[in-house]
């Protein structure tokens, strides 16, 4: 038997009001479930207390629209506008497996249909992976966009920097990099990520810089300890959420805003190019509790 979403069990719960302790340790269960985690579960909780007694909220569409509001208040919208007047580098980052390079041809799809940018081209920046090489060159194929790429084992940040380059002098508006997900330790990752970082900060100091972190939405709390990592290595400007449909919880966005504070931008809903749009804190809040 399919378990019912949070918005379901939401409802059930707020049919009843919350005036009992038990009503409550029910929520912050259903919650967590939802991975918005321990702490910002607690924070919700003790708010929803302190506001539906002194706003008497005893309905359920009135708790509905508290819980809205406080979750809304958590989390973070962190738009990528691209420079029309400069070159833009969009970094793109995440361990193996949470759908980075079908996300890059995406991100230029996104940026070709918003008029945002003509001319792109792709760095295969991992270059651990043969595979995603390969796959990253379909995508290039399939849109028309330029690749850059050496062969399995190069270095990351020379192919990178080799895109940058070129992107230059053929007067292209946006370079968008690949990178691995996967070292033997967490201080290879950082390293090695950090030192592209540099590489792409040094090398195109006047252009506008992005690095966005893929999480894959059904990855749970692991995601926040991925968020944790990476942003030890590089300054991120955004998280694109993965895989984020109705079978996935989702709610790992709100303790990386709140804990970690980094905003969203993007939210990926499918396996076509088409599926990605910008993130919005209002639907994204609506959908988590299955609010029509």
């Amino acid at each position: 038997m399919k378990k019912k979403g949070l918005g379901a069990r939401l409802k059930a719960l707020f049919a009843g009001g919350l005036g009992s302790e038990e009503s409550f340790e029910e929520l912050e269960d259903l919650l967590i479930e939802s991975d918005i985690g321990v702490q910002a579960t607690m924070a919700i909780t003790d708010r929803l207390r302190e506001r539906s007694r002194s706003e008497r909220a005893t309905s359920r569409d009135e708790l509905t629209d508290l819980l809205r509001d406080e979750l809304t208040g958590m989390v973070k919208a962190g738009p990528i506008i691209l420079d029309s007047d400069r070159l833009n580098v969009v970094l793109l980052l995440g361990v193996n497996g949470v759908g980075k390079t079908t996300t890059l041809a995406k991100l230029a799809t996104h940026f070709r249909k918003t008029d945002q940018a003509a001319d792109i081209v792709m760095a295969a920046g991992d270059t651990f992976r043969a595979a995603a090489v390969e796959q990253l060159t379909i995508h290039a194929e399939r849109l028309g966009v330029r690749i850059v790429s050496q062969g399995p084992g190069a270095d990351a940040g020379a192919v990178i920097y080799d895109a940058i380059e070129s992107a230059r002098t053929r007067g292209e508006q946006l370079v968008l990099a690949d990178t691995a997900g996967r070292m033997h330790t967490k201080a290879n990752l950082v390293a090695e990520l950090s030192k592209i970082d540099r590489i792409v900060a040094g090398r195109a100091p006047d252009a506008a810089y992005h690095r966005l972190l893929v999480i894959d939405a059904t990855t749970g709390q692991n995601g926040l300890r991925q968020a944790e990592t990476f942003s030890e290595a590089v300054d991120l400007s955004g998280i694109v959420l993965a895989k984020y449909d109705s079978t996935a919880k989702g709610g790992i966005l709100v303790p990386v805003a709140r804990d970690l504070g980094i905003p969203a931008s993007f939210v990926g809903t499918g396996e076509s190019y088409d599926d990605l749009r910008e993130f919005n804190p209002e639907v994204y809040v609506r959908e988590l509790l299955g609010i029509e």
